[in-house]
């Protein structure tokens, strides 16, 4: 029988891949390096292809390579993902689950959604990551995360998506700024120049653009905010304003006597808050008690804040 490779030999394979360095892919596989590098010459050899080159500098890794590293990181997904339906099948909501979230949902659906499993399911550990979308995407399609909690529009390709709840986006703004001192308004000021943005990678920034009908995809102030909080603050401080998700505005973020929330008059912007999984994922029962658990969460009363 022909032999075949393993899958310590893929994990090795798909280690140096991302570290380009075999001292740090060892360390990442809790192995010897002269361990990882027989493994590898070892697969070399079992495929009959050189699939990595090196020199004193440098590691790099063929054109066959990458192919056969793509392959092999799907498969040690699918073989994760069959340990789990095998783990979960006998007691659901049990042992480790790799939850990401985007930051603008992170500080406030988190807390409460936390607390709800905990006291629901006390034999379940989370394990939290906060990243743009597109990088959690990446890690839910590389095997590193179960499920993402991200916003909608975005382009999810293949991956398996569902809706968790629509939010609104509110125009918030300084105290006597002409720009939200009517309540009703009928459309966001498109082409104002204190329109502030996030920076590059949050989706909520294309969700503005898109609310707004903003062509440029720039921020048309010239200043990018790198969090909510930060955006608050900066509209606060008179420099622009900007629209917030709802979520944060019942957390209190806005709760600011300097501050005005406004809403647009229909139909309004919003966002949709959405569970992410891969389509070939074992835990589509656990994805759905999440799904339930989120709506939980963004469903306790929280004050209104002074519009």
């Amino acid at each position: 029988m022909t032999a075949l490779p393993t899958l310590k030999q893929f994990q090795y394979l798909v280690a140096l891949s991302e570290e380009l360095n075999f001292t740090r892919a060892a360390e990442s596989c809790f192995v010897t390096q002269s361990t990882l590098s027989a493994g590898l010459k070892e697969l070399e050899n079992i495929l009959g292809a050189q699939l990595v080159e090196r020199d004193r500098q440098n590691v790099f890794l063929s054109v066959l390579g990458r192919q056969v590293t793509d392959r092999a990181r799907s498969i040690l997904t699918e073989t994760q993902d069959l340990v789990t339906l095998a783990a979960a099948s006998a007691e659901p909501m049990t042992g480790y689950l790799r939850l990401g979230v985007i930051p603008t949902i992170a500080p406030f659906l988190l807390p409460q959604s936390l607390k709800l499993l905990r006291t629901r399911y006390p034999k379940l550990r989370i394990g939290l990551r906060e990243d743009t979308t597109a990088r959690l995407l990446q890690r839910i399609g590389n095997g590193q995360l179960d499920f993402a909690l991200i916003a909608l529009p975005f382009d999810t390709g293949n991956f398996l998506v569902e809706t968790v709840f629509d939010e609104e986006l509110w125009l918030v703004g300084c105290k006597g700024d002409p720009e939200v001192k009517a309540k009703g308004m009928n459309h966001l000021p498109s082409t104002s120049d204190r329109l502030l943005l996030l920076e590059e990678g949050h989706c909520l920034r294309d969700q503005t653009l898109y609310a707004c009908a903003a062509k440029n995809q720039n921020s048309l102030s010239g200043i990018e905010a790198t969090s909510l909080l930060t955006m608050v603050q900066m509209i606060e401080s008179g420099m622009g304003i900007g629209l917030i998700p709802d979520m944060a505005i019942r957390a209190g973020l806005t709760d600011s006597p300097e501050l005005l929330v406004r809403a647009l008059t229909k139909p309004r912007p919003k966002r949709t808050i959405a569970l992410i999984a891969r389509r070939s994922t074992s835990r589509l029962a656990e994805m759905h008690t999440l799904v339930d658990i989120a709506r939980d969460a963004n469903a306790v009363k929280k004050h209104k804040p002074k519009r």
